[in-house]
């Protein structure tokens, strides 16, 4: 954490931990509070598993009528070199899934892509009809030679599914290939040659569900955004890349971007990556949250706000722009290893330290896909975990709860039998993840309880006994 000042939304914040180097830890969904300490973590028992798209949802419960906050996130493995070279660097590799999670920490659902395509780490969302949003992606057979790639090569396509999540029945699908012309990529054809022939021509990341008929896609390796029709399939207007029907005002424009999402009054966010990789004449810019004004009249866009890090940032891939409840802005620096909150008037370009009110930083090489703040009331189906050691005369009882946001406190009952822990030995504000309780009893068998802001006893853990 280098910078914690007031004014920061409500919530905790959600990052989902990964390397494409040296992975410092384990990789998995992670929970952090303002502090960096954990609150949950589910980690996967290998580093090149990954979780991404980490946040809180609203699901809606066909069957039942109802609707109640769940955990999303994708689960799968990416195309790492030196690992995996068959497809496009960060592609998903076949094997993925989208997981739904309940406050108690029970998996709901589980969420398959169709038409034989990988589920993608990109973009999965909930919608308020009960069913689910997301992009999936597989190499399709191709000629690339018009392009100047191998005649025997493939392009990666992208598909916007969206399914019941009752049923699990595919819904609509929208197919990149169909839509948008190959030559119109930022990424040279030629570039399949590093990954068995596969071309990313198109790199969807990420759909955004606006009023009407309105779907928001961001093709980050077109340097483009889409407004789509989704009942036509027609591209109402592009934003953007090669054929864009919108001019730029100053540091309007944006390369490599993600996370393209509607705003009120005519105004979309995104995280521009700005940089890395750029054709010849393309200026290098810092990467940055932008917010675009788009005057539909003249079509033009313009940079109404933008948000820039301290020390300056320049992530190749990733990133995303949240708007909170407050007003603020939560940004995810994507391949950079930071996650920040801003007040909501942002800064500008060299003047990154202004409306700057939270700061962190993963370790070592660890980045997030995105990262999010989201409210969360955890209350885990399994009980809280406690062990315990000799300390002189007397006992250290540690004490945690994976996954609980009520817990406020800890209570230690000691006795001489499993049977017998009726006195509370012990007693102390939850301090971080692990609390550390010392008592003067020896037991030798201990428990502890939780307890939250009222006092009252939330749930207590299985009994241990202290090693002789």
């Amino acid at each position: 954490m280098t910078a914690n000042k007031p004014g920061t939304a409500r919530g905790d914040i959600f990052v989902a931990p990964f390397s494409a180097d040296q992975m410092v830890g384990q990789t998995g969904a992670l929970i952090n509070d303002n502090s960096g300490d954990p609150v949950w973590f589910r980690p996967l028992p290998s580093t090149n598993l990954q979780n991404a798209d980490f946040k809180v949802q609203t699901y809606y419960d066909a069957r039942e009528g109802r609707e109640q906050p769940v955990m999303t996130w994708w689960q799968g493995t990416l195309a790492l070199p030196p690992w995996y070279t068959n497809l496009p660097a960060g592609a998903p590799e076949p094997g993925g899934c989208y997981y739904l999670y309940d406050t108690h920490y029970r998996l709901l659902k589980t969420v398959f892509a169709h038409h034989g395509y990988y589920p993608d780490e990109h973009e999965f969302t909930l919608t308020p009809k009960g069913t689910a949003l997301f992009l999936a992606s597989k190499p399709v057979p191709m000629d690339l030679t018009p392009y100047g790639g191998p005649k025997n090569g493939s392009i990666l396509n992208s598909e916007v599914q969206e399914v019941d999540l009752a049923t699990g029945r595919l819904l609509y699908s929208w197919s990149a290939l169909d839509h948008l012309d190959p030559a119109d990529s930022e990424v040279s054809a030629s570039s399949a040659s590093s990954s068995d022939g596969v071309w990313d021509a198109f790199h969807l990341n990420s759909i955004d569900e606006g009023p009407g008929d309105q779907l928001l896609i961001s093709a980050r390796n077109m340097w483009a955004i889409y407004d789509i029709s989704k009942s036509s399939g027609r591209i109402r207007y592009q934003i953007g890349g090669k054929k864009s029907d919108f001019t730029f005002g100053p540091n309007a424009d944006f390369y490599w971007q993600h996370d393209a999402r509607f705003r009120p009054g005519n105004r979309i966010s995104m995280f521009d990556d700005g940089c890395c990789d750029l054709p010849d004449g393309a200026p290098e810019q810092q990467s940055h949250g932008l917010i675009l004004s788009l005057d539909f009249d003249h079509r033009k866009a313009t940079a109404a706000k933008t948000y820039y890090h301290e020390p300056p940032l320049y992530s190749p891939t990733q990133g995303n722009t949240q708007a909170l409840s407050n007003g603020n802005e939560f940004i995810g620096w994507g391949q950079s290893p930071y996650y920040s909150e801003y007040a909501g008037a942002g800064n500008t370009q060299g003047n990154g330290l202004k409306n700057l009110l939270y700061d962190a930083k993963l370790p070592g090489s660890n980045i997030s896909y995105r990262a999010f703040r989201n409210e969360w009331i955890g209350t885990p189906y399994y009980p809280p975990s406690a062990a315990v050691r000799a300390d002189g005369r007397g006992s250290v009882v540690y004490a945690s709860w994976n996954g609980s946001t009520q817990t406020r406190a800890w209570q230690v009952l000691a006795g001489s039998s499993p049977d017998s822990l009726t006195v509370v030995v012990g007693h102390a504000p939850r301090s971080g993840f692990e609390t550390a309780v010392t008592t003067t009893a020896t037991g030798p068998y201990f428990q502890v309880r939780a307890v939250d802001a009222s006092g009252r006893v939330l749930k207590e853990s299985k009994v241990v006994r202290r090693p002789s």
